[in-house]
């Protein structure tokens, strides 16, 4: 069995001559490119190249100086309520409330996002990403690492289409970097699409594409 769907004829995600410009830095400009069902793109370039800014304008939360993103074919803020329904963005902050457990945060982003809260579904994310028995826990009280596992619970919990992840194996171990590396595929699998960025090459099964900033976004 295959590890990921056909490709469909129509991508998903297109970018479109994007450009980025941050203060009087020009990071990025010229850059074009298309994302299918089942593919997943690495985002590569030195520090400063605009990684993390091309991410966030992926996710529809800074806009670009120049250039179009479309999702199925149309400009992602001509359509923003049905196309934050379809992302899940995992940035460097995580956005996880210190106050409030692990159960809670994701009763929180599921009801944001105009998700039903479906108590077996998110009980199920919090076990696959090796939360059991942490469920009602101040998040304060969590590890680096097991905070970044909240943050993947919630994408779990979250049926969207398109993962943006900045740097998800940051502060997780090996068990923890091994059970991304299994989402991600699933995900995959299932015909989502992913864009991240990671200063490790991404070894997972599945389409896999990159894009180098340093060399093909600055012309």
């Amino acid at each position: 069995m295959p590890l990921t769907k056909p490709i469909s004829p129509m991508p998903l995600l297109s970018v479109i001559d994007l450009e980025c410009i941050r203060g009087d830095n020009l990071l990025f400009s010229g850059l074009d490119f298309k994302l299918y069902e089942g593919q997943l793109m690495q985002v590569e370039g030195a520090n400063g190249s605009g990684k993390t800014s091309l991410l966030r304008i992926l996710a529809g939360l800074s806009l670009a100086s120049e250039g179009q993103v479309l999702w199925d074919g149309k400009d992602i803020h001509k359509q923003r309520s049905f196309y934050f329904s379809k992302v899940a963005y995992l940035g460097h902050t995580l956005g996880i409330k210190s106050d409030l457990s692990p159960l809670e945060n994701l009763k929180i982003t599921l009801a944001l996002a105009s998700f039903p809260f479906d108590e077996t579904a998110v009980y199920r994310a919090l076990e696959q990403t090796g939360l059991s028995g942490k469920e009602d826990v101040p998040a304060r009280s969590l590890s680096a690492g097991q905070k970044q596992r909240v943050a993947l619970a919630r994408l779990l919990a979250c049926p969207t289409k398109l993962w943006i992840m900045d740097e998800p194996f940051t502060a997780l171990d090996a068990s923890g970097v091994s059970l991304v590396r299994d989402l991600l595929e699933t995900h995959l699998r299932r015909g989502g699409l992913v864009v991240l960025t990671s200063h490790q090459a991404v070894e997972v099964r599945g389409d896999v594409v990159r894009v180098n900033l340093s060399e093909d976004g600055l012309r």
